[in-house]
């Protein structure tokens, strides 16, 4: 197998130099080809300086890509994923350091073909707690898509995370990759994994295959406000509503409850929420380009994939 590891870098100097090299161990334990694409998203600090320094000592077949303008995660993590030649992307996140068996996911694609994608074991390090995610749950509630944590012991997901996990390089190529309208971030890689189950593509959890995540560390902490990510997560929620949903009766739904949650958000002053429906509005002609591109793939139902 031939693999190729993207990382998306922002301003993450302290997380490259303390991953990267924990990430090159792992994979010289590798028995195939592998390569470490790190696609830089207009760093202002040593981010670049520090990872050519590590890579240059490596002996890893390598590639750094530098952004000139900052554009969010999904044309960053694009941007990277466009120059893999491995059969396989894993890609990992700067807070996250993969633990010395991380690779035996790789074994979940030789027994399906239909395989698009595997979440990893995430061992999230919350401040003093340890919590184990990677295995993602949603159902249809009030006319939103709700999706939550679930239990990591079972291989059946939703999604499988942008920031820890393994997909098929064929299939990702197929689904055009992460979708730029969520930039700068969330609900991107729920809306991939989304549209390759609607393609007839599966997803599933693999919780022998272990990494640790460190998310107060990561970008989004260090650089946004929680009234902006709660924003954002209101638009992109919003966003995959509109360009997904195909099932008339959740698309009813949705129109149905609207009024409600308008009313609800102005009762009770909720600034985000009305913010995100306003930037959601303005992004309606694109969303309806892309909602017609992406159903010419589709083979199944909404009602499928949501499990109430």
């Amino acid at each position: 197998m031939d693999i190729s590891v993207v990382i998306p870098n922002y301003n993450g100097e302290k997380l490259l130099a303390q991953n990267l090299p924990k990430l090159i161990t792992v994979l010289k334990d590798f028995h195939g080809s592998s390569e470490i694409i790190i696609s830089d998203d207009a760093s202002a600090d040593s981010s670049i300086k520090i990872a050519k320094n590590i890579l240059a000592e490596s002996g890893i077949k390598h590639k750094i890509i530098e952004n000139k303008v900052n554009k969010g995660f999904s044309t960053n993590i694009d941007n990277g994923a466009v120059e893999a030649k491995g059969e396989f992307i894993i890609f990992l996140n700067t807070d996250v350091v993969p633990e010395k068996n991380f690779l035996i996911a790789l074994d979940n694609f030789k027994s399906d073909e239909n395989l698009y994608g595997v979440g990893l074991m995430d061992k999230s390090v919350e401040g003093e707690n340890v919590v184990l995610r990677g295995r993602g749950l949603a159902s249809w509630s009030r006319g939103f898509l709700s999706h939550r944590k679930g239990e990591v012991d079972s291989k059946d997901t939703f999604w499988v995370s942008g920031g820890s996990c393994i997909v098929r390089r064929s299939m990702f190529e197929k689904l055009k990759g992460f979708d730029t309208i969520y930039d700068p971030f969330y609900w991107e890689d729920i809306d991939l994994s989304y549209r390759a189950q609607k393609a007839g593509f599966r997803v599933i959890f693999d919780n022998k295959s272990i990494v640790e995540h460190r998310h107060e560390e990561g970008a989004i902490k260090k650089n946004y406000s929680s009234f902006q990510v709660k924003k954002i997560a209101y638009r992109n929620q919003f966003i995959f509503v509109w360009k997904n949903i195909t099932d008339l009766n959740l698309i009813l739904s949705h129109l149905l409850w609207l009024p409600f949650h308008i009313s609800n958000a102005l009762l009770h002053q909720d600034i985000a929420f009305l913010s995100g429906l306003l930037l959601a509005t303005g992004k309606i002609p694109t969303i309806i380009d892309k909602r017609n591109k992406q159903k010419k793939l589709y083979l199944k139902k909404d009602s499928e994939i949501i499990l109430n």
